[in-house]
């Protein structure tokens, strides 16, 4: 036997109050988890920073040189601008204006200069002015010497010349007053008789120590008929020997002159 029981409409919804219950825990438990978790993240994101520290005010000045002028009613006073706070920025070195040279300065400046540079050519002109004096005077002394050598070899040559020439002189002198002991007349050439041929012949010889004489020689303007003759006659020549010191020597360019004369 079969027994059907009806369902109701309030015994089917008694289970619901448990559902709510469980799924009211499950959002608490998610909102206090999500807030936790931005409490962390808060915390590991946060640091304390440090306070802004303001920048020191600079105040810029700058030299300026005005020329004096004519004195001039005094104006009014301008009001003086508002102060503006310069805004948090980097600091900016200071910039250093550059001392612009006056120009009186600079004139005297390059007439310094150019003072020098005229001084410094004038060194140079008379450092080479001195050289080349040094130059002339080194040319002209050398000059001289050159001068002075030529003329003291001149006198040298000039002194040895007339030595010789006097030397050449007295044993010319000496020659011919170097007389023989005995000696013989040449012959007179047949054939300068038949033509009737007269003349003079010179004859230079050397007197040996033994008083003889070697190396006869005829000199110039003696006939060609005269030279045998006189010659022959020559070698007949006998000399007392010259002493000189003790100890007897030769006398050398003794000359004779024959003279050929028809009667």
């Amino acid at each position: 036997m079969t027994v059907t029981t009806p369902h109701s409409p309030a015994t089917i919804a008694a289970p619901m109050p448990r559902n709510d219950f469980w799924q009211h825990s499950l959002a608490a438990t998610l909102a206090v988890a999500l807030h936790a978790m931005v409490l962390v993240l808060l915390i590991s994101a946060w640091s304390p920073s440090a306070p802004a520290v303001k920048p020191p005010r600079v105040l810029t000045t700058q030299l300026v040189m005005v020329a004096p002028s004519v004195a001039q009613p005094l104006e009014p006073e301008p009001t003086p601008a508002p102060v503006i706070e310069p805004q948090a920025t980097a600091p900016v070195e200071p910039v250093k204006p550059k001392a612009e040279p006056a120009p009186q300065t600079q004139k005297i400046e390059q007439a310094a200069l150019s003072r020098k540079r005229v001084e410094e050519r004038k060194r140079e002109q008379l450092a080479e002015q001195q050289r080349e004096q040094l130059q002339a005077r080194k040319r002209a002394d050398d000059a001289a010497q050159q001068r002075l050598a030529q003329q003291q070899a001149a006198q040298q040559q000039a002194r040895q010349a007339q030595q010789a020439e006097h030397a050449r002189q007295q044993a010319l002198a000496d020659s011919r007053q170097y007389l023989p002991l005995s000696k013989e007349a040449p012959e007179y050439p047949e054939r300068a008789l038949d033509k009737n041929i007269q003349g003079d012949c010179s004859v230079q010889y050397t007197v040996n120590p033994q008083g003889r004489v070697e190396n006869a020689k005829v000199l110039d303007g003696c006939h060609p008929l005269f030279i045998r003759p006189s010659l022959a006659a020559v070698q007949t020549f006998r000399y007392q020997p010259r002493i000189i010191d003790g100890v007897a020597v030769s006398v050398p360019a003794v000359r004779n002159t024959f003279h050929y004369r028809i009667k």
